[in-house]
């Protein structure tokens, strides 16, 4: 329900592929963003480990002002060297500091600001930690490693946080079981080709990825330039999505092949499953390539949405009969998806950036962190903090998704609609996953898997 091999091109190039996008409002008045790439890394892919690609431009948009356009953006571009040319080894011993000489294939990334025509570089040379190789050759990884790849720049009067490597992947769902003809475990024995119910599968319970996050100032991200304090303030939300792109023009110099020319958008990524499961197959690799502000295209995929026909045709006998007759556009997955809440919708809660459609993760910064309050959508179930207002890491987006495509959150729009009751339980069963731990600080994702470990 994310996007791990999303689309045809995409999934051929993996190093470019975003898997997931989080934002959510953090400590002392700031905004944490979370943007993975590299999908589904086994821990143990040595000799040649994952890595970012020094070919591909990484970018964290935001949009302040609700016409789907930039207005702040952070550019990440990374540089690999090989500090031994006579090993065929990405270590020859304990890397136990980002400095240690057994290190051979090292990162390290520049960030660079851009607002309007200003271009501001926040920081150079900054390190990427090693991958998580095992306790012999990343020892005492967390505490000597990946947090000294934690940087605090000063930008400005103010601080930005960032990290860039290998951390655990977070998101968590039944990849095996929802690609077989929709099946949810829990629920397969209602199918119409019925098994058993059991309990879901985490297809990435032990998978890795590779993880931009960076922390900064809201007031820094608002088009007032300040912090909003009244949730109703409609300059209290922003949009965000992630991007890679690629130079496509190559040139050979010194018999190596170079990428040179303007930049094209090879993947991004604002909501969790619009391009995996509401865009049609046939048009996946475009919808990579647009930007958000030309999104009113793919806008009938969400009114009508192939999912919400789907789901009273595999699971027959009744399970969904309301959803079966509800044949109107969906104005409810059109505000979650494309526009955000407006005001009147969700007692007390906006998060409308206006009537611009695009695919945008949406954030009201003046909601406070860790609230502990439920979700806008209190009706799905659950204790759901977080989406579709911005993105925590532990949000059971697939449970979400799932049940307001099933019809749950169409009685906002239209009261006098009664969802059916397994619309209010379907779920994949993957939340509880007990092997997944995240931190209680920047970057917040958990520590990657080690090779060493997985499988042992």
């Amino acid at each position: 329900m994310s996007s791990h091999r999303e689309a045809p091109s995409i999934s051929k190039d993996p190093v470019a592929d975003n898997t997931d996008l989080y934002a959510f409002r953090t400590p002392s008045e700031t905004v944490t963003i979370i943007a993975n790439f590299l999908p589904s890394q086994a821990p143990n892919g040595g000799p040649n480990f994952y890595e970012f690609d020094d070919e591909v431009l990484y970018e964290i948009h935001v949009d302040n002002n609700g016409d789907a356009l930039d207005d702040v953006t952070f550019q990440f571009r990374f540089k690999t060297v090989n500090t031994n040319p006579n090993t065929f080894l990405y270590n020859t011993g304990q890397i136990d500091t980002l400095d240690s000489q057994a290190w051979n294939r090292r990162q390290t990334y520049t960030l660079t600001r851009v607002i309007g025509d200003q271009t501001v570089q926040l920081g150079t040379n900054l390190p990427c930690p090693p991958v998580n190789i095992g306790p012999r050759s990343t020892p005492n990884y967390e505490a000597a490693l990946a947090s000294e790849a934690v940087k605090t720049l000063n930008t400005g009067g103010s601080t930005t946080t960032v990290f860039a490597g290998q951390r655990a992947d977070p998101f968590f769902v039944d990849l095996g079981s929802i690609f077989d003809l929709g099946t949810l475990r829990p629920f397969q024995d209602l199918h119409l080709l019925a098994t058993a119910a059991a309990d879901g599968v985490d297809a990435l319970a032990q998978s890795n990825v590779h993880t931009i996050a960076i922390q900064v100032p809201i007031a820094s991200l608002t088009k007032s330039g300040q912090v909003p304090i009244d949730v109703m303030d409609p300059g209290a939300t922003i949009g965000i999505y992630a991007s890679a792109s690629r130079q496509r023009n190559l040139q050979i110099k010194n018999g190596r092949r170079q990428s040179v020319g303007p930049w094209e958008q090879v993947s991004r990524l604002g909501n969790p499953l619009f391009n995996e499961v509401l865009v049609p197959l046939a048009r996946k690799d475009e919808w990579n390539a647009t930007k958000p502000v030309n999104d009113a295209s793919f806008a009938r995929y969400v009114l009508q949405p192939e999912l919400a026909k789907l789901l009273p045709v595999l699971y027959p006998n009744n399970v969904f009969p309301n959803l079966a007759q509800l044949t109107a556009d969906r104005a409810d997955l059109a505000a979650i998806l494309l526009t955000g809440i407006p005001t009147g919708v969700v007692p007390g809660f906006q998060n409308y950036t206006g009537q611009v459609q695009a695919d945008l993760l949406r954030l009201n910064v003046a909601v406070p962190a860790s609230t502990g309050s439920q979700s806008p959508f209190g009706l799905l179930g659950g204790d759901l903090d977080g989406y579709p207002n911005g993105r925590r890491l532990a949000d059971d987006v697939t449970t979400i998704e799932l049940r307001a495509v099933a019809g749950v959150t169409y009685q906002l729009v239209m009261p006098d609609y009664a969802p059916d009751g397994a619309a209010t339980l379907i779920e994949d069963g993957t939340r509880d996953n007990p092997g997944r731990t995240l931190l209680g600080r920047f970057p917040y994702v958990g520590t990657p898997y080690s090779g060493y470990d997985v499988g042992s």
